[in-house]
């Protein structure tokens, strides 16, 4: 059975706060945009994001627009 796909872990920064608990994440990487919900544990420990955060994203390999928010830096 093959490995589940890994999924690459880039910094951003938010730029913007959309409906539903999604982000807009500017990457440092290259500086595109990709669109950003938050992981159920940052969720679950109440853990706010507005924009201006530094956050770490985690992007699926399978689509580079999407991504999920795993880590709001202080």
């Amino acid at each position: 059975m093959p490995d589940k796909e890994e999924a690459l872990e880039v910094e951003g920064v938010v730029t913007q706060a959309l409906a539903n608990t999604r982000f807009r994440v500017r990457l440092d990487s290259g500086g595109a945009e990709v669109m950003a919900h938050v992981a159920g544990r940052m969720r679950k420990h109440f853990i706010r994001i507005v924009p201006g955060d530094r956050v770490k994203v985690e992007l699926s390999p399978y689509d580079l627009t999407k991504g999920r928010i795993t880590y709001r830096e202080r």
